[in-house]
């Protein structure tokens, strides 16, 4: 995350349409598979500004890990929450540990991603779960990519593939998600490349507008994403602007 971005990062983790929608169908997706409600101890790998540790710490003991030091200060300082400060590819913790293990569009950010899934894969306890969303498809690359630090984007044979036959366990869930509105965010970021293929970095905007403005767009976008939870209980999506997948470790 860029130095300049993440304070503004806060605010868009609790209020943008995307995250608000996105944090639905995650907690939907997670109970629909948890062995237990309550009780669990979670591990929240790259917890960014902390609301995905506030909403996974209704179902018991959550650890995060943020590799941005001034996000670690900040959460220290402002929110008053514990968290890590370390890399996905080295936790130091200890192995079969935990009964999930979270990371929400993070591995996108870090260039071993097989090594940071591989720890993810040893601290989870046997019968525990690694739990993962991404963004999808090298052809919504746009300046949202860069300002994000991204490595890629992801097709599901590539997410399920970073789950190697060596870390002894299976792949129980599978979907991409946020289809509904794929088309139009498509041709919004070919539209954005073309446009900005010229521009210095540091000219460079994210796609997240603030949520404060504009809230009819944001209300309506929204609902769309948000309906997708329903819809997700009973079918899985060929194509969608994110993916998610859940391995089981034997």
């Amino acid at each position: 995350m860029d130095k300049n971005y993440y304070k503004d990062y806060y605010k868009l983790e609790r209020k943008h349409w995307w995250f608000v929608a996105r944090e639905k169908i995650i907690i939907d997706t997670f109970e629909r598979f948890s062995d237990k409600k309550t009780g669990l101890k979670i591990l929240n790998v790259g917890c960014a500004t902390g609301r995905s540790t506030e909403y996974l710490s209704q179902y018991g003991d959550v650890t995060s890990v943020e590799y941005n030091e001034d996000c670690c200060i900040f959460l220290r300082e402002e929110l008053k929450m514990p968290v890590l400060n370390a890399s996905a590819t080295d936790l130091p913790l200890e192995s079969n540990t935990y009964d999930w293990v979270c990371s929400f569009d993070v591995v996108e950010h870090i260039e071993d991603h097989y090594k940071a899934v591989e720890e993810m894969a040893r601290v989870v306890k046997p019968g525990g779960y690694v739990f993962l969303t991404v963004p999808a498809f090298m052809d919504l690359w746009s300046k949202h990519d860069l300002i994000n630090h991204h490595f890629r984007r992801y097709k599901m044979d590539e997410l399920k593939n970073l789950f190697t036959p060596e870390l002894n366990g299976d792949i129980i869930f599978k979907t991409y998600f946020n289809s509904i509105l794929f088309p139009l965010i498509w041709i919004f970021r070919k539209i954005s490349r073309l446009i900005t293929k010229d521009l210095e970095y540091d000219s460079l905007d994210s796609d997240f507008d603030d949520p404060d403005k504009n809230k009819l767009k944001g209300f309506i976008f929204y609902y769309i994403f948000y309906f997708e939870k329903f819809l997700l209980r009973k079918v899985t999506f060929p194509f969608g602007v994110s993916a998610m997948i859940i391995w089981r470790k034997s």
